[in-house]
């Protein structure tokens, strides 16, 4: 496995849109493996029967519960806990390179491409989100929010901030405090916004204003890994996380204590509601309305 980032982190790191879109293929392919269930793991037939795939057909998704008993994704998962194998820190600056060079759709497809594989990475290794709590990080995906990109861009980048908030409040205060929500409402207000960009901005919202995850800071952090290296300590979710499950621990990594609180890390849905009215005033209601209602993302935010 390390051989394989080898190749493809030293693709992402040249300056040819040819060898970048290699090493994204190459990223891509190693995150199927692990996510794809071949034709011979019987443990993940047994948890979940399905008919042999057909030719052309992609393997079946590997249940999330079966991740504890594959070596492939335990390995993994300790690569991503070091800085020198972290796929999401060697992503960033791709994605940085590909936006500076924008205004070409090739490029614009492989910005869409990296978004993805952010996401991807960020839900199999929720302790590099660590990484968004660094402004630099949030603003780049701020930068890629706004109208002088492409449709197909915003919406990636909307659905990757989201992952990159998920069950981190610290990352949520650097958005906030970076005017994120500004920015998210403002383009919200802008009637000649794309429709499938405002419904993503309409998700964003229901997203936003449920209710947040407290964090716990580590107790024994020590100063090495991606948190080191991402400006933060690694944290304790309280979420039920499935992957704490699988491996019978927490979803953290090393790095340094926080020195917030929970208090301080966390903000009710009253306050948020607060923020967002600032913004847009007589829209919330409806907003919580809709979330209590419709029950948007199969009520797994209610």
């Amino acid at each position: 496995m390390e051989s394989l980032l080898s190749l493809a982190f030293d693709n992402l790191s040249s300056y040819d849109g040819v060898k970048i879109r290699k090493g994204l293929k190459q990223v891509e392919g190693l995150l199927a493996q692990i996510c794809l269930s071949g034709p011979n793991n019987k443990k993940s037939a047994a948890a979940a029967p399905t008919e042999p795939a057909r030719d052309g057909e992609s393997p079946p998704r590997k249940v999330l519960a079966d991740l504890g008993g594959d070596p492939a994704f335990r390995e993994f998962f300790k690569l991503q806990d070091g800085f020198e194998w972290n796929i999401a820190q060697r992503l960033l600056p791709t994605l940085d390179w590909l936006v500076a060079r924008g205004g070409d759709g090739q490029y614009d497809l492989l910005v869409v491409n990296a978004l993805d594989l952010i996401q991807g990475v960020l839900l199999l290794h929720p302790p590099s989100k660590v990484l968004f709590s660094r402004s630099m990080h949030m603003n780049l995906l701020l930068d890629l929010i706004e109208p002088v990109n492409c449709p197909a861009v915003q919406c990636a980048t909307i659905i990757t901030l989201v992952v990159a908030l998920l069950d981190s409040p610290q990352n949520t205060r650097v958005f906030e405090r970076l005017d994120g929500l500004l920015t998210i409402t403002s383009l919200f207000k802008d009637n000649e916004m794309p429709r499938e960009v405002r419904f993503k901005l309409t998700e964003f919202l229901y997203f936003y204003l449920t209710p947040e995850t407290p964090s716990i800071p580590k107790a024994d952090g020590r100063g090495n890994g991606v948190a080191a290296q991402g400006g933060g300590g690694g944290l304790l979710q309280r979420s039920p996380s499935k992957l704490a499950k699988v491996f019978g621990r927490s979803n953290q990594m090393d790095g340094r204590e926080r020195p917030t609180s929970e208090s301080s890390a966390t903000l009710s849905v009253e306050a948020k509601k607060q923020y967002v009215d600032r913004y847009l005033p007589g829209v919330v209601d409806q907003l919580l309305k809709d979330l209590d209602t419709y029950k948007p993302f199969g009520g797994i935010l209610s």
